[in-house]
């Protein structure tokens, strides 16, 4: 007869198995853990479970802001918003050597902070900036690059559905984690801009200088975005200064979207469907895997496997940041392998009870924490880390969505080209995680200045 932590190890191998044949995560995840738990407890337990833990899980209240927020990305990328972005950012930095690869690195930012999706980034700020780059001649690395590393901004810079899910998972406070990953997020597009000014100087003629905007269309073009800061200040300023809570703050994120959708005659009814439509395909998508998640993770604690792997790492020797920096590695690896999401969602209930460990339990203190963090402040300073290291696997190879999105927009341009354009972009992302492993109070600016 099998103990339970042998039961534990061998479902997380063959969880392994079944991701590497490609059997989507939640399917996965509900099958080990449903097999797990009925070779612990029987079938009757499992089917009990899953009754109650769907109704648990799909009518959690927090969990509502979800389809909220995709739902606001998902309008404001019909509205026309991005190309705004865009040719504010380019009227302001186009002129100079790199200036449009600036500029639409700096749309990424401002069109992630409206629709918290990567893809989504990637994807509408492909279509609006890629024939501008390509119009004034940039290298194919460099364009196809730009666009593909700052879809990673929308991952971070609030809001962010992986943000809020992370929060979830780890019981943190939401608004207090959207306080932490702004100048994070800040800190992405100021290294992203200088990484395109140390390109184009070492590569001359990869990113040529355009034309300077005059006085009268650096107006249009910036009172052409107001909305968006309207929408921006409104979502997130009025969270920051606590006027509501995350849900509320999505609803109304959508409903001024729309707004300006609909008075810029921008969604037709088409585009209506089609944007509730993809919300209900995300959110299902993302509530399905949560089931699993939560199904594995009962699996994997009546196997004792958390709490092995956090007696085997506490007493393993090694510092509390080497301890750190293998979790954070292998969260890259794993993220050249699987979404996100999945990945948030799979990981994170095995590696949070290894750090508890290390930094002194639940209750720990920041005199007692190798890191000089209190426990509910790791929450906040690791899952902005987590968060940075998932975003490079969404332009690391063999996966790299972001880099196969871009691909597919630029099919004269070959694939290797996109990924070596990334490269530069992936150096600066491991410098801004060693800044912020170096500088944790980096993380708490915000949150410390705004009483989060």
């Amino acid at each position: 007869m099998l103990d339970s932590l042998t039961i534990g190890l061998t479902g997380l191998v063959v969880l392994v198995v079944l991701i590497a044949i490609r059997i989507p995560i939640a399917y996965a995840m509900l099958l080990v853990g449903g097999v797990g738990t009925a070779l612990l407890n029987g079938w009757p337990i499992v089917l009990s479970q899953l009754k109650d833990l769907a109704y648990a899980q799909f009518s959690t209240y927090d969990l509502s802001v979800v389809p909220l927020f995709v739902l606001m990305g998902a309008i404001a990328s019909r509205t026309g918003l991005s190309a705004d972005l865009f040719r504010a950012a380019n009227a302001w930095l186009g002129w100079m050597r790199g200036g449009v690869a600036m500029a639409a690195i700096a749309a990424c930012a401002g069109f992630g902070a409206v629709c918290g999706s990567s893809l989504a980034t990637a994807s509408t700020m492909g279509r609006v900036a890629l024939p501008e780059l390509k119009r004034y001649r940039y290298s194919n690395r460099l364009a196809t690059g730009t666009i593909a590393a700052g879809g990673v901004l929308g991952i971070l810079i609030p809001p962010s559905v992986v943000l809020i899910i992370y929060a979830i998972i780890v019981e943190a406070n939401v608004v207090t984690m959207f306080m932490a990953a702004l100048l994070p997020g800040v800190i992405a597009v100021f290294f992203f801009i200088l990484t395109i000014l140390a390109y184009t100087t070492l590569v001359p003629g990869s990113g040529p200088a355009g034309t300077r905007a005059d006085r009268s269309e650096l107006i249009a073009s910036t009172l052409n975005i107001f909305p968006v800061l309207v929408v921006f200040m409104a979502v997130i300023g009025g969270l920051y200064f606590g006027l509501f809570n995350p849900t509320p703050a999505a609803a109304v994120g959508v409903v001024m979207v729309a707004l300006i959708a609909v008075l810029r005659r921008k969604l037709t009814l088409a585009d209506s469907r089609a944007a509730l439509l993809e919300t209900a395909r995300t959110t299902g998508m993302v509530f399905l895997i949560l089931l699993g998640a939560e199904l594995l993770k009962i699996f994997m604690a009546r196997g004792g496997v958390p709490q092995a792997m956090a007696e085997m790492m506490a007493n393993s020797g090694l510092a509390p940041m080497t301890t750190l920096i293998v979790l954070l590695a292998a969260l890259i690896l794993l993220g050249c392998l699987m979404d996100s999401l999945s990945m948030i969602l799979l990981v994170i209930p095995f590696f949070w009870p290894v750090l508890v460990e290390i930094n002194g339990g639940d209750y720990g203190s920041a005199a007692q924490s190798p890191f000089g963090l209190t426990t509910e402040e790791l929450k906040i300073w690791f899952g902005i880390l987590a968060l940075i290291v998932v975003e490079l696997g969404l332009i690391t190879p063999p996966v790299g969505m972001n880099v196969f999105i871009i691909s597919a927009q630029a099919p004269d341009v070959p694939m290797r080209d996109t990924f070596l354009g990334v490269m530069p972009f992936f150096v600066a992302e491991l410098i801004r995680v060693a800044l912020l492993v170096a500088v944790p109070g980096i993380v708490f600016v915000l949150p410390r200045l705004l009483g989060g």
